[in-house]
């Protein structure tokens, strides 16, 4: 039955559509992570350089200022993406669980997928003549 097929299809489509968001997400985690490592390198340096790590001090290194505000920033960012990521992958599971048991239907209905029979090869030059 076509509706069936198309609402496989479309309940496939919904799983690799919230698989690729769950994995950026990921990506988009671990890039931050990344970026906040190399902040911390950075400011590190700076105090280093500077010989102050007080940061209310008033010779303070205004680039690792910056570079704090920034991190507390990356770090606001991240928790909002684990929020998004851990709904992002509870959505991800409720469609899997409905295209199983789309498939579970669609199988126990004895109508299954239809795959198309092989088409025997011919020797088209047995054919010619």
């Amino acid at each position: 039955m076509k509706s069936r097929e198309s609402v496989l299809r479309l309940k496939r489509f919904q799983v690799q559509e919230k698989a690729r968001q769950v994995a950026q997400i990921e990506t988009m985690i671990s890039e931050f992570n990344r970026m906040s490592e190399d902040l911390d390198g950075q400011i590190a340096y700076e105090e280093k350089k500077a010989g102050i790590d007080d940061i209310n001090h008033f010779a303070y290194p205004t680039f690792a200022k910056a570079a704090r505000l920034r991190r507390e920033n990356l770090e606001t960012s991240i928790n909002d993406l684990r929020e998004q990521h851990a709904a992002a992958k509870l959505a991800l599971e409720e469609v899997e669980e409905e295209l199983s048991k789309a498939e579970m239907k669609e199988q126990r209905d004895g109508k299954g997928i239809e795959t198309p029979e092989p088409t025997p090869e011919v020797d088209r030059a047995a054919m010619i003549g």
